[in-house]
């Protein structure tokens, strides 16, 4: 409902805002009909083949597709699309498939126009009815490939059959033939209809048309309509719901008798009205398991209920004087009001004067528990039921059932029942059913269903009930003049802007901004309307966070809306069972605490305390928190006022918030699930008390808040993964408040027994055995204030250090921690270049906090959970880049090159890797550093080079993350010789590695630079020796080297060191082959094996000795104890010899080429070794000698 009714009320004016007008598909006409009948010309051709007939299917659909929203566009064209595929379908030149491809298209258009409209336009003179029936005689029903065709000429032959002329006239001279025995059309026809409506697919649907329109012809329903209802009834009674076959059957026979009680005459199925209603009865189709089935059943029902009553409208029903929103706007304008027309008196009572049917009792039974169906298609049409039924009724029966609706709102029924409910109000007020009078006892009703939420389990269920609760405001908008509704206007209006605001359900936000809207629209009465209204619209109320903390403060602006919406929180959100939703409650609550300081300190905070010491765990989490939250709020309106905040808030107040953690602790509520709701709810407390600079000092509660703190960090291992880090995080801050307000006798002075106590026990913490006691250690450590840093500064660096150097897998966690607490200790104890080491950082301890922080830099842990040294990594840029800009801000001096150089450096092969998200990090923190000028970083290794590459105006569209931007920048480093090194190293591991972009973006970056310097022999040198130191610092280091050697293999394969290739016994070369060697030396990695010999195999095309000792290493490696390795030597060789031709002796070149392709490589050793033999002599290379094994010392 939300949907339809804001985009039916989006601003038309010019202000509207582009993108809501791009997104609206309003289209103005049918635009493709030239493509259309160019499409449906071309059927003849295209069907023939299978590929250009499904384009040609496909292409159609997409272009009715896109009148699905405005089907009414098509009408102006639907008869020559109609006249041209019948056109078709009539030709005796058309094959079977082209048939049924045009009843295809003529499906596809009744789908989106619908078949009410689409089927009036098929041709229906008599001369159609017998060529119709044949060809539908002619169909397998059972062929699933056809059943459009089926479906559209069951819709055809129902326009047939209302030609004007008795069927007998078209079947001739039946008897004048005695051998010929001809069936009557009329029994032919309905026996094609009932063995229709006994199929599986959509053709049941237009059986029932069909039987609509057939049986209630004069001329059948005189001779047949007792017959075929004779059929249905028996057929009902026979089938079971139980089977497949059975439901489609009663399927096809509900729908069939729904669809003739409609449209047939009143007169005429009055009779035969109470034996279907008897039939149904005994069926038990409303207890159905189907709920197809009772759907059916409860429109069958309703169709009966109108049969039994006379076709007449209330007379005492409600009319609404003015429907038009533009005169009703018009007219709120210049304060006048239309009068409700009221019906009169008299003639209601001669109108009311017959008897009602005995039955309309059972239906309307029926209909009532059907509301209460668990499944909406029932409850929705059994709705519509009450109100048709109800339309028809005398004004005290129909009270009599407003009653019985208005039972359903208990709660001791389901939420199915109140959702049924609400459905059943909109209707009867949609059509003036229900009476003004009865506004005082529906309204409160319907105020509770729009906060209706029912907890199952660990969830809760309503948000359908809120949604129709909507949707009745909506109904009621338009159906009540505003003085009718007046009474209720500000309960309305808060209850709406409540949901529409604070509902957890998307569906029902948006819902009760369109009822508001309407509300506002068409009544004119609700308070601030217009401006709500473009706050809180359709987009606005789509996101959570904007509602809870941004739009309700505005609306609480208004003084009509204050207090229900700080009562709503109060009484339903703070104990809501989704922890979000609490969270978000509370932090509304701070901020509507401006709106209503002195309602929050006197109503509402008595009202939280009780609750905060509850039984029920998610109210009780709630009500500290919120309680938590107003204080402080109300702590900075006094602080604005100069005024203390135990003047606000009362004395019995404060001391309830004192007490909760002890009543908690003596209660043992910080154990086990409920501890972890607990601990992070009193740390909140206890953080905002110390903000709110609560008169708490040298109170008892200090020591216990403190505890709680410790024994919060102490013990995050028993605390579930999932929450662990929100408590962890929430301890911290807590401790970082605590000490600001408590632990500071004088200003800038600590208390130095609590400075002691707490910095040596989060100093032994970083020793822990249990990972997660050092991480919160380290954290807590971080967030002490500069006066308990003061005169401990070494010591606490000292730990953080040694907790950093720790490299068990095991203490990752602890080594980022400590890496980030590293950076908040020296930004919070300052810099002075002459301070002391023990309280400032200075020129005795910056060098140590560097080399702390850049030997994380080079944590590369691995575990199940895969690259987790990445964390440390990035906790250490982080922390680079703000003790970096705290020093430079300070006293730059401090820094020394060697020291800037390191960090660049480090960040540069960060900024290579392969990663996108630390890579992204990375790359930011390099280039903030670089373009940090106030004042600039000093001894930055070629500073104007590097602002070239990233020159200020670009640096922030540089997207990191993207292998296509990042780069092509950072293959430019290569050139920077300081940088060159580190950013190969890190390029090293992007091009070798294993995610298509990263390498294909890192390895056309890399061998771009690679062909600019092949024309420059010193600065290819120079990288060649930076290639080859990577390799000897990272020999048996598997994350770079198998890397290395898929890059080095590119590498050769693009000759990229042709240069080198001439001289003989180039160095590069030799000592690439002793690296190769000693890499692979007793391994038993396949991938590095397989590289190495994709890498010797490149080595091939360099001149010299070299040649021989690589043809020799690719020998031994045909003899490897891996199957699979001689395997790939053998293929890699023979693919080596086809692209390096002078390697042998162009004599031996086809026995060598042979023996390579057909000898079985994965045989034994023994028998591939004279192989391999026969190999070293045909290319004049040693052959390997066995090596006998030495007795074992």
């Amino acid at each position: 409902m939300a949907q339809t009714d804001m985009d039916s009320g989006e601003d038309g004016g010019g202000g509207g805002e582009p993108e809501v007008i791009a997104k609206a598909s309003v289209l103005g006409g049918f635009t493709e009909s030239t493509e259309i009948r160019a499409l449906i010309s071309s059927l003849p051709v295209v069907h023939e083949n299978i590929v250009t007939l499904e384009s040609a299917i496909e292409r159609f659909l997409v272009i009715m597709d896109r009148y699905q929203e405005q089907p009414h566009l098509l009408d102006p064209h639907l008869e020559w699309m109609l006249n041209l595929l019948l056109e078709l379908i009539r030709s005796e030149q058309s094959p079977p498939l082209l048939v049924h491809l045009g009843f295809k298209f003529l499906y596809i258009i009744s789908k989106v126009r619908g078949y009410k409209i689409f089927m009036q336009l098929f041709p229906h003179e008599v001369a159609d009815v017998q060529p119709v029936l044949d060809l539908l005689c002619r169909q397998d029903p059972k062929d699933p490939e056809t059943w459009e065709t089926r479906y559209m000429l069951l819709l055809w032959l129902s326009m047939t059959c209302l030609i004007p002329f008795d069927l007998s006239r078209l079947d001739g001279h039946l008897t004048s033939d005695p051998s010929q025995t001809r069936e009557p059309i009329m029994d032919r026809i309905l026996a094609i209809a009932k063995s229709y409506l006994m199929v599986s697919d959509k053709s049941r649907d237009a059986a029932s048309v069909l039987v609509s329109k057939f049986v209630t012809r004069p001329d059948v329903k005189l001779k047949r309509l007792g017959d075929f209802l004779d059929w249905s009834l028996t057929t009902i009674s026979q089938a079971s719901d139980q089977t497949m076959g059975g439901t489609v059957i009663l399927d096809g026979a509900l729908q069939s008798l729904a669809q003739l009680f409609k449209h047939g005459k009143r007169d005429d199925f009055l009779q035969y009205a109470p034996v279907v209603l008897q039939c149904l009865d005994q069926c038990h189709v409303a207890e159905s398991s189907q709920a197809t089935l009772r759907k059916l059943g409860v429109k069958l029902i309703q169709r009966l209920g109108l049969t039994f009553l006379k076709p007449r409208l209330a007379k005492w029903r409600y009319q609404r004087g003015s429907r038009s929103l533009a005169a009703n706007l018009s007219l709120s304008q210049s304060g006048s009001t239309v009068e409700a027309v009221s019906p009169d008196m008299e003639t209601q009572s001669q109108e009311e004067d017959y008897d009602i049917p005995e039955e309309v009792e059972n239906v309307i039974e029926q209909l009532l528990g059907g509301l209460k169906d668990k499944e909406t298609i029932v409850r929705w049409s059994a709705a519509k039921g009450i109100g048709r039924v109800t339309g028809r009724l005398p004004k005290e029966l129909a009270d009599e059932v407003v009653g019985s609706v208005l039972d359903c709102f208990s709660f001791q029924e389901t939420d199915n029942a109140w959702h049924g409910g609400c459905l059943a109000l909109a209707e009867l007020g949609r059509r003036g059913l229900l009476v003004p009078s009865r506004l005082p006892d529906v309204v409160p009703l319907i105020l509770k269903a729009l906060v209706y939420d029912e907890k199952r389990g660990a969830c809760s269920v309503g948000s359908n009930v809120r949604d129709a609760a909507c949707y009745v405001c909506w109904a009621f908008a338009r159906a009540y003049e505003p003085t009718e509704l007046k009474p209720f206007v500000t309960q309305i209006a808060c209850a709406l802007v409540i949901t529409a605001v604070f509902d957890r359900n998307i569906n029902c936000r948006r819902a009760a901004s369109a009822a508001f809207q309407e509300n506002v629209g068409r009544q004119g009465t609700f308070p601030y309307g217009i401006d709500i209204v473009v706050a809180a619209d359709y987009f606005a109320v789509g996101n959570l966070n904007n509602c809870y903390l941004t739009i309700s403060v505005y609306i609480a602006s208004f003084p009509e809306y204050t207090r229900p919406m700080i009562d709503h929180l109060v009484a339903m959100k703070i104990n809501h069972w989704d922890g979000v939703i609490r969270q978000l409650a509370t932090k509304a609550l701070h901020n509507l605490t401006p709106q209503a300081p002195d309602y929050m300190a006197t109503t509402v905070m008595p009202q939280l305390l009780p609750i905060a010491l509850g039984i029920d765990l998610h109210s009780r989490h709630g009500a500290i928190l919120a309680s938590a939250e107003i204080s402080h709020a109300l702590y900075k309106l006094a602080n604005q006022n100069n005024r203390l905040v135990t003047e606000l808030i009362s004395s019995d107040c404060v001391d309830g918030l004192k007490s909760i953690h002890q009543r908690l602790f003596d209660r043992k509520q910080y154990r086990g699930f409920g501890g972890e709701l607990m601990r992070p709810a009193v740390s909140s407390l206890i953080e905002n008390m110390s903000l709110s600079k609560m008169p708490f000092k040298d109170d008892p509660v200090i020591t216990g808040w403190q505890w709680l703190i410790d024994d919060t960090l102490k013990s995050l291992h028993l605390i579930s993964p999932g929450p662990r880090d929100g408590i962890k995080e929430a301890a911290v801050s807590a401790l970082a408040a605590l000490c600001e307000q408590y632990y500071q006798p004088q200003p800038g002075m600590a208390d130095p027994q609590m400075q002691e106590v707490l910095v040596s026990q989060y100093i032994a913490g970083l020793k822990s055995t249990e990972v997660l006691t050092r991480c919160g250690s380290a954290l807590a450590l971080g967030s002490l204030p500069r006066f308990m840093i003061h005169g401990k500064l070494h010591q606490i660096l000292s730990g953080l250090q040694q907790s950093c150097s720790q490299r068990e897998v095991c203490f990752t966690e602890a080594r980022r921690d400590a890496a980030k607490a590293m950076a908040q200790v020296c930004v919070t104890a300052g810099v002075s270049a002459q301070g002391s080491s023990d309280s400032v950082v200075c020129e005795g301890n910056v060098s140590a906090v560097y080399r702390a922080l850049l030997d994380c830099m080079t944590d590369y842990t691995l575990d199940s959970r895969g690259d987790v040294g990445a964390w440390v990594r990035e906790a250490a840029m982080t922390s680079l880049m703000e003790v970096t800009l705290c020093v430079v801000g300070t006293a730059p001096q401090l820094l020394s090159p060697d020291l800037v150089n390191g960090m660049m450096c480090s960040l540069a092969q960060q900024s290579a890797e392969k990663i996108d998200r630390y890579r992204a990090h990375a790359g930011s923190v390099f280039v903030r550093l670089l373009h940090s000028n106030n004042p600039a970083v000093p001894h930055i290794p070629h500073r104007e080079e590097l602002l070239a590459i990233f020159p200020t105006e670009g640096a922030e569209s540089l997207n990191w993350n993207a292998p296509s931007q990042a780069f092509p920048h950072i293959t430019q480093l290569l050139r920077l010789p300081q940088y060159q090194y580190h950013t190969l190293l890190g390029l090293t591991v992007s091009v070798g590695g294993l995610t298509e972009s990263t390498v294909r973006f890192s390895s056309q970056s890399l061998f771009d630079h690679l062909m600019l310097i092949q024309q420059d022999p010193a600065a290819l040198g120079q990288f060649s020796d930076a290639l080859l130191r990577v390799f000897r610092d990272n020999l048996r280091n598997d994350r770079v080297s198998i890397p290395f050697l898929k890059m080095l293999d590119q590498m050769l394969a693009r000759a990229c060191f042709d240069t080198f290739t001439t001289d003989q016994d180039h160095q590069f070369c030799v000592v690439l082959l002793s690296l190769c060697k000693e890499e692979i030396k007793k391994s038993k990695d396949t991938r590095k094996l397989r590289s190495a010999i994709a890498v010797f195999c490149g080595l091939i095309q360099f001149q010299g000795e070299v040649r021989k000792k690589v043809l020799f290493q690719l020998l031994l490696l045909l003899c490897h104890r891996f199957p699979v390795i001689r395997k790939t030597t053998a293929s890699q060789v023979y693919e080596m010899l086809l692209t390096y031709d002078d390697v042998i002796d162009p004599d031996v070149m086809d026995d060598v080429m042979t023996s390579l392709s057909d000898t079985n490589w994965e045989e034994d050793v023994a028998t591939v070794r004279t192989h391999r033999n026969q190999l070293c002599d045909w290319l004049g290379v040693q052959k390997p000698q066995l090596v006998a094994k030495g007795p074992v010392q």
